[in-house]
């Protein structure tokens, strides 16, 4: 199948495209940089440089490659950023997004896969989370996203486009050749894993006062590879008519704690552990429910155990200190 992955230079979007390409798929990648790396595109597959609003740049590409599908990766992903610059999250998540949607359309394309989150549900009244939970976005990201996601619903009823929207949960570890390298870093892992290669970088807790096993946050982390396979899942599933949304996760939580305890074992360092005032809107618990997907894409997680997520991303950043 040939297929465009936009944001292919990206975390997720990389090791997706690299997962497509092992199953035998011709795979171009539209990326702009601005966030991606242009060493985490895969060999194997065409690379684009450019914006996936510039809709002649679109056009080429599905044109020149028969394009049959998308998978959407491309778009701002920082919770922080988003609230102190929305207008930027709606114009890349959300009006780039319709001029994709609309491109695609033009030229018979009708079928994506959307790279979505589990920000789009806001703090959780129940968990684990399932994809009935409500959806009440706390930050812009979420409502971006969320957005996105009804949009393809109402392209779905008005023209025929036959969509799924992957709601993933705290995404990590690596391949053997992509992993995360994000500028600022903000995830828990890579920030663990940075404080492990520089012994007097400190790693701040914030909050061991939570109503959790140990006091600390407790949150639903689930393999890159795991996530790849969920998409690619997916794909299958908008090829025999299926649309709508699903949650990726693990469906088992971990503690702060606990990582950090993973991440010592993994790497044999002590960290200087640092106990600081809890963030503002951190829930509790995050984690998935994600018995829809295994149920109806047969999907299961086969990486997902937190020791090999360690593992892997600590493999990689071995070989990648400074990121790509």
């Amino acid at each position: 199948m040939n297929i465009l992955v936009t944001g292919g230079a990206g975390y997720v979007g990389s090791v997706c495209s690299e997962q497509l390409i092992a199953q035998g798929h011709h795979v171009v990648i539209l990326d702009n940089l601005v966030t991606g790396h242009r060493r985490a595109v895969p060999t194997e597959a065409v690379f684009i440089e450019d914006d996936i609003s510039r809709g002649s740049v679109v056009s080429e590409a599905i044109s020149g490659h028969a394009i049959e599908a998308v998978m959407h990766f491309a778009g701002e992903t920082l919770v922080t950023k988003s609230m102190t610059d929305p207008r930027c999250y709606f114009e890349n998540n959300l009006c780039k997004g319709v001029a994709l949607l609309d491109t695609i359309m033009q030229h018979g394309v009708r079928q994506i896969i959307f790279s979505s989150t589990a920000a789009v549900f806001g703090e959780p009244v129940f968990t684990p989370i399932t994809e009935e939970h409500p959806t009440n976005p706390i930050n812009a990201y979420g409502e971006s996203k969320l957005m996105f996601e009804k949009i393809l619903s109402w392209y779905s009823r008005a023209y025929g486009l036959r969509y799924i929207a992957v709601r993933y949960f705290n995404a990590a570890g690596a391949s053997a050749n992509f992993g995360e390298a994000h500028q600022p870093e903000t995830h828990l892992i890579p920030l663990l894993l940075e404080s492990a290669q520089d012994g007097d970088k400190e790693f701040q807790i914030y909050g061991d006062d939570y109503n959790t096993h140990d006091g600390t946050c407790v949150r639903d982390y689930v393999h890159v590879l795991d996530i790849a396979q969920a998409h690619i899942r997916a794909l299958h599933a908008v090829e025999q008519g299926r649309s709508g949304v699903y949650n990726v996760g693990s469906s088992t939580g971990y503690s702060v704690r606990e990582v950090v305890q993973a991440v010592q074992a993994v790497t044999g360092k002590d960290l200087r552990i640092r106990i600081a005032l809890r963030r503002p809107g951190d829930p509790a618990v995050l984690v998935a429910g994600n018995t829809k997907l295994v149920r109806e894409l047969g999907w299961n997680p086969q990486h997902s155990d937190l020791r090999n997520i360690v593992s892997t991303a600590w493999a990689w950043k071995q070989q990648h200190r400074g990121g790509y």
